[in-house]
Formats: structure tokens, sequence, C-alpha cells
């Protein structure tokens, strides 16, 4: 993939002179069939990308459904003069991820961005998450992005190599839930929290490359959390600003899929309604060295001290608070 000159995605926010701020980029969005992944497939569709929309038709808890709804969302962004094509693989496979990076190839010829979104729920107290529930959470959340994520980068490594330097942007997708937890979704929370340090990783293996890795940990009306999040997931009024709903996210999703976001990468983001935030992550608090060997006794009282100056955790989604809180 060569930078295209004269583009018109290095605006800061909007199409300029008739352009998005995507356009001639290729972009593949992953679970792009409902909920955010389609919002950000119709979005950068919007801004001028043609766009991989993938779907692997899947029930919340995962099972493979009968629908296709990676056509329907083809079909959305063809009726509103855009170009896209649907992929139906499970990206969780070599296979299916390499079959995803090689479709966006196949039909456009380039690769520029790459939303990895997919996921579903089988939330269980960890006392009752049985073993099957805990590795098809990882395996579609953690291992869902790590397999996109490789062999685009593969590709995006092979053309800086031969001196065609990208402008390549990877965008992942975490939760609140990765940041501090969430009560009953402990193989959710962990596949999340997992996928900030891939995208910390990531980005600092691949800039050498022209390969830009962010996250975002957004909160929106899908599927995935209409049910366990009802009363704050629900609609407003008409007329009154929908702050759960998903598209509020793709804004800044597709900002950073865009060459517009050069020099921004190892970021975290959360996106909620009309918020923005940047996520400044674990950064050591107070600290004590004695420059000897702690007993046991010694190092509690220690951590004691430490722990009455230091900021508290933010709390763990659906805990309940302490009679003292």
């Amino acid at each position: 993939m060569s930078r295209t000159s004269g583009s018109s995605d290095r605006g800061d926010g909007g199409g300029g002179g008739g352009g998005g701020i995507c356009d001639g980029r290729v972009v593949v969005v992953t679970g792009a069939g409902r909920g955010l992944g389609r919002a950000h497939a119709l979005a950068f569709a919007a801004e001028g990308a043609r766009v991989v929309v993938n779907d692997f038709g899947v029930g919340l808890d995962g099972t493979r459904g009968d629908d296709t709804p990676a056509a329907g969302v083809v079909a959305e962004i063809r009726a509103a003069g855009g170009d896209a094509v649907a992929h139906g693989g499970d990206i969780a496979t070599s296979q299916g991820a390499a079959s995803l990076i090689s479709t966006a190839l196949g039909t456009y010829g380039r690769l520029d961005t790459l939303v990895n979104n997919a996921g579903f729920l089988r939330d269980r107290m960890l006392v009752n998450l049985e073993e099957d529930e805990w590795d098809a959470v990882l395996r579609v959340h953690l291992k869902g992005h790590f397999l996109p994520l490789k062999h685009a980068a593969t590709h995006w490594r092979t053309e800086a190599k031969e001196g065609r330097m990208p402008e390549a942007r990877v965008i992942n997708t975490s939760s609140g839930a990765g940041l501090s937890g969430s009560v009953g979704q402990g193989n959710y929370s962990a596949a999340k929290a997992g996928i900030l340090g891939l995208t910390l990783v990531a980005a600092a293996e691949l800039g050498r490359y022209g390969i830009q890795v962010n996250a975002i940990a957004p909160a929106a009306r899908t599927r995935m959390t209409e049910q366990a999040f009802a009363e704050t997931m629900a609609a407003p009024e008409a007329g009154a600003f929908d702050a759960m709903a998903p598209e509020n996210v793709s804004p800044l999703v597709v900002w950073l899929g865009s060459a517009a976001s050069e020099g921004v990468t190892g970021q975290v983001f959360e996106a909620e309604g009309g918020r923005i935030t940047v996520m400044e992550g674990w950064r050591p608090g107070p600290t004590l060295d004695k420059a000897a060997r702690w007993t046991p006794a010694q190092a509690g009282r220690t951590a004691r001290e430490l722990l009455a100056t230091a900021r508290p955790p933010q709390p763990v989604h659906g805990a309940q608070p302490t009679e003292d809180a």
C-alpha cells in the first residue's frame, strides 16, 4: 500500500473539497453486521472509504445463526452510493483472519485500516463459569483481535520493507470491563483487559512500519449491553439526545482510522455519547524503597501506609458499594 498523493483524508475531522476524511482508504471492520461494528462501517463509508464488512452471523452467545447481517450492511452502504464487500469468515481462526485480509487486497488492491470489533458474551459469576465459556469468550475477543492484526501487520510490514511505507491504522475494541472489571463478566473482563495489553505492544512493535494501533472502550447500546445494562442503555424520549446510540462512538473510530490521526498511537480512549476521554492507564503511585528485604509484618504496615495516600481504584462495574463508601 502506498501513500495516496492529494488525498483528502488529512483533514482535522471533516471531508473538505467534496471528499471525506477517508477518501481512497480501504477499511476492514470485524463484527460489523450489527451494533457498533455496523455503525463504524456505515460511518467509514460515509467518509469515502471502501469497506470490508465482516460478520460471522452468530447469536449473542456465539452460536452460529442462519442470517447474514454482513450482506445487509453492504446493501445499506451501496444504496447510499458507497462501496463495500461482505466477509463471513471466522476471524478467530488463522484461515478466517487471513481470508479477511486477502478479501480486502483481492477486491480493492490495498488495505489501510483494520477495526477489530467482533465479540459476544457468556456471562456467569466466577464460581459458575465453565471452562468452555471462558475459552469461547477469550477466543473470539482476544484471539479474534490478535489474528486479524497479525495478518494485516504482516502485509503492511512487507509493504514498508519494499519501500511503500503505509499510513496504516488499527483500532481495537476494549471495554470499561477491561479497564476496571465487571461483576459477572470475568471472562469478558479478562479478554478486554488483554486487548489493552495487545494494543500497547502492537503500537510499540509496529510503528517502524507505518502502523498506528489504538484502542477504544466504548459505551453504547448493542446486543451485548442492552440486556445486561437495560436501564442505562434504554433509549430516551423522542427528540432527546440518545447518548447510548452506537453511532456516537464511530466518529472517533473513523478519525483514528484516517491519515488525519498521524502520530497518535498506543492510546486508549473512552467514548460515550458526546464524551471522549483519554485513559492514562497504570502508572506508579505512592512508593517506598527500604533498600533491604521486608518482613511480612513490615511489608503489610508499609502497604497500608501507601494505600492511605494512593488514589482509590475505579469501582468495578456492578459491584455493590461498601457500607463506608
